[in-house]
């Protein structure tokens, strides 16, 4: 069976681009496209792997819309639209967006961002293991993160971020290394996703009011400190 991507846009020169690009560049890959978040929340029925998302639809805005599909699925979201400006970046991770492609964009790059999203998503589960550090507990076979006995609410990258940092506790990884390692492919430019999850990660840690195990190293990166 083919996996799915959703390609959300209301320009048609976009979309018909995509389709010609999935055809001749990602014959594994079976691209459902929609014109409108109405209809992008109808496609969702499809269940698609993947959705790449447009911010300034017709009826819905993307960050809105965002919001509306992680209420539905946790699938892997990269926007793909002309809204370069950092507060549009920051506004859509935040949304729940897993990444960030501003137009115009590389086929090839955005081709070999999909796949490593897709490739993490579907990576098979570890070994039942857990492991406590304090009153966090990390279930690493049903990705989990508890603070006592409360389970945090977590995104595919936020766990991903959590699971590798507390896998190799005390080591120092540059935002380069850890979107590399996460996303699967060089992150040069992007390290403001990687500051974007760690901030949200650590905001969900003091909303349970213990000290986030991830520690920034200035002018380095990020460790896990036990």
């Amino acid at each position: 069976m083919k996996t799915k991507v959703l390609a959300v846009d209301d320009d048609t020169a976009i979309l018909a681009m995509l389709k010609r690009y999935f055809a001749w560049r990602l014959p594994e890959f079976r691209l459902l496209t929609a014109d409108a978040g109405q209809a992008a929340l109808s496609q969702l029925a499809q269940q698609p792997d993947l959705i790449l998302l447009d911010v300034n639809l017709p009826d819905i805005d993307g960050f809105t819309l965002t919001s509306r599909i992680r209420a539905i699925t946790s699938v892997p979201i990269i926007f793909l639209t002309a809204r370069i400006t950092d507060q549009d970046k920051v506004q859509g991770l935040g949304a729940g967006g897993d990444d960030y492609v501003t137009k115009p964009f590389s086929l090839t790059e955005l081709g070999a961002r999909i796949k490593a999203h897709v490739r993490r998503a579907h990576q098979p589960d570890k070994q039942a293991q857990i492991a406590v550090f304090g009153r966090i507990m990390i279930d690493y076979h049903a990705h989990q993160v508890s603070v006592d006995t409360t389970c945090l609410k977590l995104e595919n990258k936020q766990y991903q971020l959590i699971e590798w940092l507390s896998l190799n506790p005390g080591q120092v990884f540059s935002r380069e290394q850890l979107y590399e390692k996460i996303w699967g492919y060089d992150a040069q430019g992007d390290e403001r996703v990687i500051t974007e999850h760690i901030r949200r990660i650590r905001k969900l840690f003091d909303a349970c009011q213990v000290t986030s195990p991830i520690v920034t190293v200035w002018g380095v990166g990020y460790k896990w400190q036990n």
